[in-house]
């Protein structure tokens, strides 16, 4: 009787030691991976739904992004980037938007043409967005004359896109980063760089 409880005592103690060393294990491997993901997550790249019809016909509602957070540590938004940064009227809302206007220059907007002015063009140039609008009318008056973290966004859908042309510039410390790929749905994975601009017409 006493042979087989020892053989019991011994095969409870084998199984303890196997389900410790087990959950050791998850608990290095959760460890591990945590300490991975949270960097990433907080640090280089989150994800981002889109809501709203303001970046039709390139975005639309609902689509999963996903935005690098690194790059603009390095260096700043080029025009024609798309970018997430948080509303400056109520910052705990974050908006998908397309850089058009950059630091120190000035931007006008009449006569649906948008209109750049900075020390390489004085005089001005009609900003080609021909690659990323279906049509180029852009609606409003107005002209900005951007401080040195500003930066004017707008929509890619004009007609439909609450953007700088009504809330104003936004700052650079506003900006969230970058989009870099959409994710979802899959067949319409893509990554984005800049546009290539052809050179705007003189004024």
């Amino acid at each position: 009787m006493s042979f087989f409880r020892k053989n019991k005592e011994i095969a409870e103690a084998a199984g303890s030691k196997v389900v410790l060393g087990f959950l050791f294990e998850l608990i290095q491997v959760a460890a591990i991976s945590l300490a991975i993901i949270i960097p990433v997550r907080y640090f280089l790249v989150q994800p981002f739904y889109v809501k709203g019809a303001s970046m039709e016909p390139n975005f639309f509602d609902h689509e999963y992004l996903i935005i690098d957070e690194l790059s603009y540590r390095f260096r700043n938004p080029d025009r024609g980037e798309i970018v997430v940064f948080r509303y400056p009227n109520d910052p705990k809302q974050f908006f998908i938007k397309r850089v058009i206007g950059l630091p120190g220059e000035t931007v006008e907007i009449s006569n649906g043409n948008v209109r750049i002015f900075n020390d390489d063009k004085p005089n001005g140039f009609l900003l080609p967005e021909q690659e990323y609008l279906d049509q180029e009318y852009t609606a409003a008056t107005r002209t900005v004359t951007l401080k040195t973290n500003e930066y004017f966004v707008m929509g890619d859908n004009r007609v439909s896109s609450l953007d700088s042309r009504y809330f104003g510039p936004i700052e650079r410390d506003d900006i969230v980063g970058r989009v870099w790929l959409r994710g979802w749905p899959l067949d319409r994975w893509k990554s984005f760089e800049s546009p290539s601009y052809v050179s705007g017409a003189s004024e």
